[in-house]
């Protein structure tokens, strides 16, 4: 793996969580060598995120932040506010954002500005709907998406990030996409990366999808994917620490 491409596993909750669960979340978690942990949870409970990862390697971060800093703006959480509470990422731009939100590539690519501009870490979110794969657009719907972006950020930002394949088709549905799929695309994102000035050799990508214990192996066996954004599976801490011990034996095997 290049240098620069870090191993990363993030749980995104989604609208799922307790208190309670998060202690026994972060009780059942530990440090896997070599691979990066981010648990993302509902942001009301980021206060208790801070607390039971005080002292612990393992990161934690927001699913969504504004594009402003301060403002009238009910209901919605600025990148300032992520950081101040102690957490050091955030996803933008996922697909259930862009889908019951309206969110354009113009806005995810202003919340990442917002992101980096307030110290957080981005995840940004690419992907594909079923009826685009099957017209033969996945590839072309990637690139249009990632390169929008760039136009707006520049490639200096978006080197920054880290970039999450997530194919519309595979997220919350039980279907995956092969690995021979999934690895494809994520080099389409290299290639693309490479064509707008970010080295992709130093960017981290990651893939999202359905992903669990029983398939992670074959998933990160890719040598263009490097780790996972990681739903439904991610909710309880002993699948969640399956697929990081699984990126960790694939890639250091």
């Amino acid at each position: 793996m290049a240098e620069g491409r870090r191993l990363l596993v993030a749980g995104n909750w989604k609208m799922n969580g307790t208190r309670a669960m998060v202690a026994e979340f972060a009780a059942g978690l530990e440090a896997v060598s070599g691979v990066h942990l981010v648990v993302v949870p509902p942001s009301i409970y980021l206060a208790d995120m801070a607390l039971a990862f005080e002292d612990s390697s393992i990161g934690f971060g927001a699913q969504d932040v504004h594009t402003q800093t301060s403002g009238a703006f009910t209901g919605d959480i600025a990148a300032q506010m992520v950081a101040d509470i102690g957490a050091q990422w955030t996803i933008v731009g996922h697909s259930e954002r862009r889908a019951y939100h309206s969110e354009t590539d113009e806005v995810v690519a202003d919340k990442l500005l917002a992101a980096l501009e307030a110290g957080l870490e981005p995840m940004v979110c690419l992907g594909e709907s079923l009826v685009q794969r099957e017209a033969g657009e996945a590839e072309a719907t990637v690139g249009r998406q990632l390169r929008r972006i760039a136009e707006r950020v520049g490639a200096a930002k978006l080197s920054q990030a880290v970039i999450a394949y997530e194919p519309i088709w595979a997220i919350g549905t039980g279907v995956t996409a092969t690995p021979e799929q999934a690895d494809d695309m994520h080099r389409v994102i290299r290639d693309v990366l490479d064509e707008l000035g970010v080295p992709s050799g130093s960017t981290t990508v990651l893939y999202g999808g359905s992903v669990n214990a029983d398939n992670a192996a074959d998933i990160f066996a890719g040598e263009n994917i490097d780790g996972a954004l990681v739903g439904g599976a991610s909710l309880k801490s002993d699948s969640f620490m399956a697929i990081a011990r699984a990126l960790a034996a694939a890639k250091h095997a």
